[in-house]
């Protein structure tokens, strides 16, 4: 049997979203550079010109994903209009979605976060996040939120959301009751962070 071809004009990009709906599919240690290559139809060694190794699949894999997070939360901020209560309401729902959707990429995504401090992971993760905190910023200069250090309020809405996604994923609450969910996490966070001390 002859050697299948390296060339493949597009073949990073194919093994990245190979190797995601892997990750959705059968999860993170289902991936292998053989398995993909095989799956491209190129020579098993064809992957190894864009990834040294499997870890490094797996932290471009997880910068992609920041990258997709972000953009879908920006897109929720862009659709909400300048309501402050609005956008918010919206990018929580939309994190949600993409923690439900993709719960084994984004905790690959946190994993990989943690592991490499620095660097263009750190720098998609940051991007990603920045949006939330653009928002605290706008409900601080609108009233709507305690004045402070936008990454701690933050991280309370964060740590909110995020635990509702992981009640979805667990199967503990029906992801049919979530905007309702979600419409009241954000009430009482406004609520909340309007009498805080």
């Amino acid at each position: 049997m002859a050697e299948r071809p390296y060339h493949h004009g597009r073949l990073r990009t194919e093994l990245l979203a190979q190797a995601e709906r892997t990750v959705r599919e059968r999860g993170v240690e289902a991936l292998s550079l053989r398995e993909l290559a095989r799956e491209a139809g190129v020579s098993h060694g064809a992957p190894r010109r864009h990834f040294a190794d499997r870890q490094a699949l797996l932290d471009a894999l997880a910068e992609a994903g920041f990258a997709r997070l972000g953009a879908e939360l920006r897109g929720a901020v862009a659709g909400a209009g300048e309501d402050f209560r609005a956008r918010l309401s919206a990018t929580a729902a939309a994190y949600i979605r993409f923690a439900t959707r993709d719960a084994a990429l984004l905790e690959l995504m946190f994993a990989g976060k943690h592991r490499e401090p620095s660097g263009s992971l750190q720098v998609a993760a940051e991007e990603a996040f920045a949006v939330l905190f653009e928002l605290i910023e706008q409900g601080q200069a609108e009233g709507a939120l305690q004045p402070g250090e936008p990454e701690r309020v933050g991280l309370v809405l964060f740590a909110t959301i995020q635990g509702i996604a992981a009640l979805v994923t667990g199967g503990m609450i029906d992801a049919g009751s979530l905007d309702a969910l979600v419409a009241d996490a954000i009430a009482h966070f406004l609520r909340g962070s309007r009498t805080a001390v």
